[in-house]
C-alpha cells in the first residue's frame, strides 16, 4: 500500500469552506469516511453544512455537539450519513457506545474532533486538518489516503 498524499488549500472565508463542501458532496459514498480536526471555529461544521446541502439536506444542518451524532437518510439526503461531533468524548473507550462501527460500509461518516476517538481508528479515512491562518481565512491541510487518491484529484 502506498503512503497518504498531503495537499494544503487555503480557505479565504466561511463561503469558501463551505463550498469546499459543496464540492466534496461529489467525491463521496456510503462506506466512506471523512474526519475534521482543528480549533473551535476553524470550519469543520461549515465544511459538513455544504457537504451535506449538496447531498439534498434543505435547511442548515445542525451542530452535532450536543447529539453527538446526528443520522440523515434517503429522501432528506441522497445518501445516508452520520454526522458525528466527537468534543464531548473523554475516553475513547466511549465511541464504541455511538454504534459507528455499524454503520459500515452503509453510510457515510462525516467526523469533528476525530482525535478523541484515538489514533489509527479510521486508517483508510479522508483526514482533514484546519488552522487558522494569519489572514483570517483558514488553512485546510488533507491527508489523502490511496484509496481517496483518484478521487481526490478530482476536487
Amino acid at each position: 500500500m502506498t503512503a497518504s498524499a498531503e495537499a494544503a488549500i487555503d480557505l479565504a472565508d466561511a463561503a469558501a469552506t463551505h463550498d469546499l463542501g459543496t464540492r466534496l458532496a461529489a467525491l463521496v459514498a456510503p462506506g466512506d469516511v471523512v474526519t475534521l480536526a482543528g480549533p473551535l471555529g476553524a470550519g469543520k461544521t461549515s465544511l459538513a453544512r455544504g457537504l451535506l446541502a449538496a447531498l439534498g439536506l434543505p435547511g442548515e444542518a445542525p451542530s452535532p455537539s450536543f447529539a453527538i451524532v446526528q443520522p440523515y437518510a434517503p429522501p432528506e439526503t441522497t445518501i445516508p450519513v452520520l454526522h458525528v461531533d466527537l468534543y464531548r468524548i473523554d475516553d475513547p473507550a466511549e465511541i464504541e457506545e455511538l454504534g459507528l462501527d455499524e454503520a459500515g460500509g452503509e453510510t457515510l461518516l462525516l467526523v469533528e474532533w476525530p482525535e478523541r476517538a484515538g489514533a489509527d481508528v479510521w486508517p483508510d479515512a479522508l483526514r482533514l486538518s484546519f488552522a487558522m491562518a494569519p489572514t483570517g481565512g483558514r488553512i485546510l491541510t488533507a491527508h489523502v489516503p490511496p484509496p481517496w487518491k483518484a478521487r481526490w484529484s478530482r476536487l
